[in-house]
């Protein structure tokens, strides 16, 4: 298995490109969203300080069963990062298993 993670102009763009996979590849998906770039600040009442800041990108991870490169169309939208990411799939390393 493969791990990759992915970046999209918007929500529709993502839903475009998962939904254009069909049944030859087999995949879990997760729909980040726009991610927290920065985090707000928040006062002891809970009011907003210090507004979040969103990636404007959409971010989506992929984990793909039996292949070994991005599907077509998809490794424009590639990003690679040194982290695990905000997101992971139930103890399988990004980094030991990406794209």
């Amino acid at each position: 298995m493969k791990i990759g993670k992915y970046e999209f102009d918007s929500l529709e763009q993502a839903n475009s490109k998962i939904n254009g996979l069909g049944e030859e590849h087999k995949h879990t998906i997760v729909r980040l969203g726009n991610i927290v770039l920065e985090q707000g600040e928040y006062d002891e009442d809970g009011n907003v300080t210090k507004e979040p800041v969103y990636s404007t990108k959409y971010s989506v991870d992929a984990m793909w069963i039996g292949i070994n490169k991005h599907p077509y169309g998809w490794g424009t939208k590639a990003i690679e990062i040194e982290s695990e990411g905000v997101h992971g799939f139930a103890g399988v390393s990004y980094q030991e298993n990406k794209m």
